[in-house]
């Protein structure tokens, strides 16, 4: 079937947005089932997003953490692959910059994008980590950051690019912080002749009261401890007011730095709007037991874009796992519905969750126990190694930790491209980067 073309197959037409954790789960699942699948992303390749902060601050490179979707599911007969930007969902299609694709079933899966709690401008100073572009832009102003302060002989100057703010404390912000403070007090300090890069101040903000404020508080005040023995700045309870390009203000206190990270908060993709169904304050949609977007019967919602509550009470959390076993139970819901059967409740296994803080540091809970330290950083290691698609990239990243281990040498510190222009964004929060 072509864009804009009858649907001319026997068979129902299932549509999933999005190539992340959630809807390639989704489509494999659908593979070679007597259903037609079209995947449809705004770029070509499945993005391991754990490990995005890896390639910001030049422990991994892109190819490391990405790889084509055409490839990933060159197996599967029955899906093909469309790169292009998904403008709006209508009666029942999706209508994309390369034409219009009618569908029996939909899953949406498009994710989230960050979320500056209404002060949209700050995204210009304090950009976030979603993707690769994200990531390479965050890389460039970190690693640009030394080179300038090597580049003066201003002591002030040089304090306040070696300045480094990472805004949020939830996983991604100590796993940056943690990243940041290694880099500039291991991997860089022979690099430089005037500047010494172990000079440089990394500081972890948040307004909660401790630092991964969803994990247990024993595991928050092992992370804390922790970092602070990597020398982070860890400030909770701090409030930030205002984000520039000459720093952060805070409650009290004006933070010089030209590089600032933003891990605060996410907000769900904005196609939902088109289906005019019940979100919550994040613009999460709200879905069903079985995960259908409410007064749509045939398009179902996962990951990052919905509110799942039914199970816990609280929303369940925006993280690998739940997308994965969402795309799993929503591809069968569709091949039940397909059958007349009754569909599956959705249920979310729990296994535990972890987050790194550097070398040898990581906190973990894993239900059956709680921990801390080394193992925990062994253990989030294999979790990781395993999840990577591809025994070449499992092979090829576990190669570069082992050399980084031994040597802390990190082989991505390269600088290219222009910054991007410092000035607040002339479209919305989402722009087009937010469809896929």
């Amino acid at each position: 079937m072509h864009p804009d073309q009858p649907n001319a197959s026997p068979l129902p037409e299932v549509i999933v947005i999005g190539g992340g954790f959630g809807g390639l789960t989704a489509a494999k699942a659908l593979g070679n089932q007597p259903v037609n699948v079209t995947l449809i992303d705004r770029t070509n390749h499945y993005l391991f997003q754990p490990l995005l902060y890896q390639v910001a601050t030049a422990g991994l490179s892109p190819g490391d953490i990405a790889q084509p979707i055409r490839h990933i599911l060159r197996h599967t007969q029955n899906i093909r692959v469309i790169m292009a930007t998904v403008e709006r969902i209508e009666a029942k299609s999706v209508f994309t910059t390369v034409g219009q694709f009618p569908f029996d079933y939909l899953i949406l899966a498009a994710g989230a994008r960050h979320s500056y709690f209404g002060h949209d401008q700050w995204e210009a100073y304090a950009p976030g980590l979603k993707n690769l572009e994200d990531a390479l832009e965050l890389r460039r102003r970190i690693l640009g950051a030394f080179e300038r302060a090597e580049a003066t002989s201003d002591p002030e100057l040089q304090r306040i690019e070696l300045t480094f703010a990472v805004i949020g404390a939830g996983p991604t912000g100590v796993e940056m912080a943690g990243a940041i403070s290694e880099l500039a007090k291991r991997t860089l300090v022979s690099d430089f002749r005037v500047i010494k890069s172990a000079a440089a101040h990394v500081i972890l903000l948040d307004a909660a009261t401790r630092v991964l404020p969803t994990f247990p508080e024993d595991l928050s005040r092992s992370a804390e401890r922790q970092l602070k023995q990597m020398e982070v700045d860890v400030r909770v309870g701090a409030k930030v007011l205002e984000v520039t390009a000459e720093g952060v203000q805070l409650e009290g206190e004006f933070i010089k730095t030209r590089t600032v990270v933003w891990a605060a908060g996410n907000a769900a993709n904005p196609l939902g709007r088109d289906l005019h169904t019940p979100t919550d304050q994040q613009g999460r949609i709200i879905v069903n037991p079985d995960l259908t977007v409410k007064g749509h019967a045939h398009i179902y919602a996962i990951g990052d874009m919905v509110s799942f509550s039914y199970q816990t009470g609280k929303p369940l959390a925006g993280i690998a796992p739940v997308a994965m076993q969402m795309g799993t139970c929503a591809a069968q819901n569709i091949l039940l519905n397909i059958e007349a059967k009754p569909p599956s409740r959705f249920k979310y296994r729990d296994k535990g969750y972890m987050a790194t803080i550097g070398r040898n540091r990581a906190v973990a809970d894993l239900k059956i126990i709680r921990f801390g330290g080394f193992l925990a950083w062994l253990s989030w290691l294999f979790i990781h190694l395993l999840f990577l698609v591809g025994l070449r990239y499992k092979v090829q990243v576990f190669l570069q930790w082992v050399w980084a281990y031994f040597t802390f040498s990190r082989g991505a510190r390269l600088v290219y491209g222009q910054f991007r222009p410092v000035k607040p964004p002339e479209t919305d929060s989402f722009g087009k980067t937010d469809s896929v």
